[in-house]
Order: C-alpha cells, then structure tokens, then sequence
C-alpha cells in the first residue's frame, strides 16, 4: 500500500513541475502595483485557454498531493 501511494505521489509530483513550468509568466510584475494593468478582452476570457487548463491542472495536482502526502503519513 505505501509503494502504490508513493509511486502515485512521485507521478503527482513531476505532472505539476510540467504543468508549473509550461505556464507562461505574468509581464505585469511589479507594474500591477502603480496599476498599469493590460486588461484587454482575451486576459478576461481565459477560462477556456490553454492557460486556463494548465493553471487547473496544477491546482488539482497541488491537492493530489497534500492528501496523498496526508495519506502516506498516515498510513505509515
């Protein structure tokens, strides 16, 4: 049981490195501060970008593996 949640936690693991490093940055930066935002209408419909599906699969990943890691710990 430990090596089946381990190696499962290992496969969490490295999906949401890929899915951190495929993202692209944000170029407000410390210009979000003085308020100089670059709104336009493709930043307000992101929901259904490539951007979108990779932000929530890093978060689906990041809650696979807080209770994985719970469960690992409990388990031994």
């Amino acid at each position: 049981m430990v090596t089946v949640i381990s190696i499962v936690l290992i496969i969490t693991a490295l999906f949401m490195i890929v899915t951190v490093l495929l993202q692209s940055s944000d170029d407000d930066g410390i210009g979000a501060l003085s308020g100089r935002s670059s709104d336009s209408y493709f930043s307000k419909a992101k929901s259904k970008t490539f951007e979108a599906k990779l932000a929530l699969g890093t978060k689906i990943a990041a809650a696979l593996f807080v209770v994985l890691s719970i469960l690992l710990l409990i388990v031994k």
